[in-house]
């Protein structure tokens, strides 16, 4: 249960809701398209927010700025549908053919071809980079080297108390008894 008010009056009552109309509430929290911009009322003005609508959304699909995008087509059929039919016919076909492009961000052909692209390395003004080492030093040095053996150290001839090790009785330890 969660307690929720019905007001902004902070002694009204408080309705406890078990969450379930969540999804209608949030109706009212849509993300923001571009037809809620008021719309000129002139038909050159008109026209205009229409060019400006375009251009911007053209900006944004050539950036892959999805969300810019959406929103800028949104204005775009917005001031497309407050103009009569007859005006702006060639910018109808450019919004159609902008809609087509944006509809076709997600399709398979285009992950196709944005993997097969790559991105691209940018590159700014300043200091260039070492260059790439060539095929064959990547090879050299991406094979894994075998370990060398630790060297065997020599030493000497010397003589170890097997029996202060506790391994043999002290008599016969060879003369050295404690």
């Amino acid at each position: 249960m969660v307690r929720r008010s019905r007001s902004s009056n902070p002694r009204s009552a408080v309705v406890l809701t078990s969450g379930t109309d969540w999804g209608t509430r949030a109706a009212g929290q849509r993300r923001a398209g571009g037809a809620e911009v008021p719309i000129p009322r002139r038909r050159p003005a008109k026209v205009k927010a229409l060019h400006q609508a375009l251009g911007l959304a053209r900006a944004a699909i050539d950036k892959k700025n999805w969300n810019a995008a959406r929103y800028a087509l949104a204005r775009a059929r917005a001031v497309v549908n407050a103009l009569p039919a007859d005006v702006a016919v060639q910018e109808r076909g450019q919004l159609s053919a902008l809609r087509k492009k944006y509809a076709a961000r997600d399709t398979p052909a285009a992950r196709a071809a944005r993997q097969e692209k790559g991105t691209p390395v940018k590159r700014t003004g300043g200091r260039r980079s070492a260059p790439k080492p060539t095929a064959k030093r990547a090879t050299a040095r991406n094979a894994v080297p075998t370990p060398k053996p630790a060297p065997v150290r020599d030493l000497g001839d010397r003589l170890i108390d097997r029996a202060s090790l506790g391994y043999a009785p002290r008599d016969e330890a060879g003369g050295r008894s404690a």
